[in-house]
């Protein structure tokens, strides 16, 4: 994008509590830190995860967004839209699409951030139904839906919200990542806000390894220098 039209605004749309917490947590830390505002479109409550059976399927929702709340203030985002999906049971929907557009037109960013639609295989457990759902329909949000002033024209009618051209995409867990973000800075704060989610990492014995691994391969597959921190996405134009 050019160096005349920065971002100050970035749009996160993830299925469930925690999906950006480890994608992407670190560059919305190091984002925020810029002046960036963040805002994250959660589409379900998680109320399929956990793994104690006593909690109930409600309170388990309850719990979720309670911890995502907790944890996107650990890298300082404070705008969370949740849209109340069923967990488990994502589609494709032109309800979604026309759920995730609102958002977009209310937010008014200039990139947003999604999961990816295409599964892979070398990765399975980024290619979660609920994450290809979320990412075909908020790619289809972004185009043509969320500019177009007849797509779903009861949020224009209706609701006052003006069509919105997003100017970027990235995509998280892409088969064909091609760009990385330091995240050597704020590696700290992503892993504050992975443990955050205490519902859903009981069985990590040890996530900062875990999490540390991961990120130190991704930095040497990028080229950054021996004992840096990456976070890699799949970045496109949208316009």
């Amino acid at each position: 994008m050019p160096e005349s039209e920065p971002v100050d605004r970035i749009l996160v749309v993830a299925a469930h509590p925690d999906d950006v917490d480890f994608g992407a947590a670190g560059s919305v830390a190091s984002w925020t830190a810029e002046g960036i505002a963040v805002s994250y479109c959660v589409v379900t409550d998680g109320d399929a995860g956990g793994f104690d059976e006593s909690v109930s399927r409600a309170e388990m929702a309850r719990i979720r967004r309670a911890e995502q709340t907790a944890a996107a203030a650990e890298v300082g985002v404070d705008d969370i839209h949740w849209l109340a999906y069923p967990d488990g049971r994502l589609t494709v929907s032109l309800e979604l699409r026309r759920d995730i557009t609102r958002v977009i037109r209310r937010v008014r960013p200039q990139r947003v951030l999604i999961q990816s639609p295409e599964r892979n295989y070398m990765r399975i457990f980024a290619s979660h139904p609920d994450h290809l759902a979320a990412g075909e329909a908020a790619l289809c949000a972004v185009y043509p839906d969320s500019r177009n002033p007849f797509a779903h024209p009861e949020l224009l009618d209706q609701e006052r919200l003006e069509p919105h051209t997003v100017r970027e995409v990235w995509i998280m867990a892409h088969p064909e990542s091609d760009t990385a973000v330091d995240i050597t800075d704020s590696f700290d704060r992503k892993l504050a806000a992975l443990r955050r989610h205490v519902s859903q990492i009981a069985h990590h014995d040890d996530l900062e390894k875990m999490l540390r691994d991961w990120a130190t391969m991704i930095a040497r597959m990028r080229g950054l220098p021996e004992g840096r921190l990456a976070e890699m996405f799949r970045v496109i134009s949208a316009v």
